[in-house]
Order: C-alpha cells, then structure tokens, then sequence
C-alpha cells in the first residue's frame, strides 16, 4: 500500500433544468461527506448528426464559448467557493452514453429526474432512467426542488 486513499469521484450531469441544479447541489453536500470530488458533465451534440431530418444545423458550435457558459452557471448554482471545487467536462456525444462512461470508477452517478427535454408529467426522464439501468456504480436520482 502507498498510504494514499483514492478521492471518491462523484458524477454529476448537469443540463440546465431545475433538477440537474438540485442534483449538482446535491453530488457537493455528498462529496463533503464521503470527502469526495465532484465531475460535473455536460453533454452535447448537434441534431443533424444523429437520426434527425430537420433544417439544416448551426456548425458553428463553441466549445469554449460553451465551458465558459458552464463555468458561470456552476458558478450561480453553488457559488464561487463550491464552483471552484467542482471539475466541469464538456463532453461531445449522447448523454446517457457519456455519463455512463464518466461513471466507471466512481463513487456514484447523480443526475436529475427529469432534464430539459422531459415531459411534464414524466417520474423520470430517459437520461435518468437508462443510466440508472445501466450504470456501473450507484446512481442518485434528485428531484427538482419546490419553488
């Protein structure tokens, strides 16, 4: 043995909607408990790439610009203090698939029941049900917190 612990990881997807907020708030009180580390990981992906016959697709997609945009909104979430103790990813490619790989190795998967695409009267969306089909560690599934 070195005599060095492993950092529980804690994945947590964030999308925008109310319930990824209450998910992320939720993976950095955990993570203070188990004295863990928290990935937060957005994922995207153009809808002209994969099965879709709309209009044709704004290419013009910032990378950069989309990290900053994550940045700040980690930031109004959980404020500057906490922000700055969570590791953002920006991932290219379906979301389910791309939390499922964040999660190898980790603690546990946290993500909200329902994300921006979900219908009103869903218990849970298809992110969060197929993950937590499918994943290899624990998966957390947080509601969104009353107004």
């Amino acid at each position: 043995m070195d005599g060095e612990a492993a950092v529980a990881r804690i994945v947590v997807g964030v999308d925008g909607s109310p319930a990824s907020y209450a998910a992320l708030r939720w993976a950095v009180r955990y993570a203070g408990l188990v004295g863990g580390a928290v990935e937060a990981i957005a994922a995207w992906e153009l809808p002209g790439l994969q099965n879709w016959s709309g209009p044709a697709v704004d290419m013009d997609f910032d990378a950069d610009e989309a990290r900053q945009r994550m940045r700040q909104e980690l930031t109004g979430v959980l404020g500057p203090d906490s922000a700055g103790q969570v590791a953002a990813h920006l991932v290219h490619g379906n979301a389910a698939d791309v939390l499922l790989r964040a999660a190898q190795g980790a603690e546990a998967l946290v993500v909200g029941s329902r994300g921006r695409g979900g219908f009103a009267r869903a218990l849970l969306g298809s992110v969060s049900q197929h993950v937590s089909q499918y994943a290899p560690c624990p998966v957390v599934i947080v509601r969104s917190e009353p107004s």
